[in-house]
């Protein structure tokens, strides 16, 4: 069996189905359904059970799983209650490692590219606890992942009780079916899509920044079914352990995204661009771009899928569809 903790999420909920089209349904979910309609991301899943969160421990106890996939967490950048993320995305992600190194199951586990920062420091995976010490996360939820990190990494260090396999995953930007209960944090294509389906001009950032014009802000967008096929992949290769980026190594404008919806769409681009609120203009990051050079040489050597592609995808097969979700 196998346990993914915020498997009801977006990610989760698109891990379990790559688990559930490959013929496994041993999948326990642990989450938090809420009343965001979350269900709606397993309802055509199978599963073998659903722990609700205050269930874990109790129903860990005595347990033989194959693996633990810990994509659960608090996820906003702009989360601002300490305690809760704290408790959510650090203790709990130490205490599940830690029954995961008693229990010999291998572990993998959500990070983020919030570890980074302002990327002043860049975007190199090294995970070595020196070069993790120089990130400077500008959030509560990107320090709480970058804390835990720490953590594993110098338990690496020391090679004092880990799991059989464990592996951090430092998700970039990703986008894809099953994301709509994430409210503000959805993705761009996600939030605009409506908008322009209905011949409605969407709404980019101005640039604040000299040299670079208004929509070239960048990130590194990864299509969520390239994401979680290094989890497969992962799971599948258990002498592999590690902290690694999972980006598409190549960053593209915000403005070249909303053009490659509007393409899929058969439309010309319709953008106005407005100011950026002043409070978010002197931590707003301006680019982003994943080192992919520890998932290489650790042996990932599938392609990911362009920008244009991955998007016309998104929008023929779910967005544009009356059922959104995979």
């Amino acid at each position: 069996m196998l346990l993914v903790t915020g498997g009801a999420g977006f990610v989760g909920s698109n891990v379990v189905a790559d688990l559930n089209e490959a013929g496994r349904s041993d999948i326990a979910v642990n989450d938090v359904l809420g009343s965001e309609g979350k269900w709606r991301n397993l309802a055509g899943r199978q599963l073998a059970d659903f722990v609700p969160p205050a269930d874990l421990a109790r129903w860990l106890e005595g347990r033989k799983l194959d693996a633990v996939i810990h994509l659960g967490a608090i996820s906003a950048t702009t989360a601002t209650d300490g305690d809760a993320v704290i408790e959510n995305n650090f203790r709990l992600s130490l205490r599940l490692f830690d029954w995961c190194a008693s229990n010999r199951a291998p572990f993998i586990y959500a990070s983020s590219a919030a570890t980074y920062g302002d990327g002043a420091a860049g975007y190199s995976d090294d995970w070595s606890p020196g070069a993790l010490k120089r990130l400077k996360p500008m959030n509560l939820y990107g320090w709480s992942k970058h804390l835990f990190d720490l953590a594993v990494a110098d338990r690496a260090a020391r090679k004092n009780n880990l799991p059989p396999q464990w592996a951090g995953l430092k998700f970039f930007n990703v986008y894809g079916p099953n994301e709509y209960h994430k409210g503000d944090m959805m993705s761009l294509v996600a939030k605009r899509f409506d908008d322009a389906r209905a011949g409605k001009p969407i709404q980019l950032f101005k640039s604040h920044r000299a040299g670079i014009a208004d929509g070239e802000q960048k990130r590194d967008f990864i299509y969520v079914d390239d994401a979680t096929a290094v989890v497969r992949w992962l799971l599948q290769t258990p002498s592999v352990s590690g902290i690694f980026n999972v980006g598409t190594g190549q960053a593209r404008s915000f403005r070249e995204l909303m053009a490659a919806m509007f393409a899929a769409l058969g439309r010309a681009p319709a953008i106005d661009y407005v100011d950026m609120p002043p409070a978010i203009r002197d931590s707003y990051q301006y680019f982003t771009q994943a080192e992919m050079t520890n998932l290489r040489r650790a042996g990932y050597n599938a392609d990911f899928t362009p920008l244009e592609t991955a998007v016309k995808l998104y929008v023929t097969r779910y967005l544009d569809r009356a059922d959104r979700y995979r």
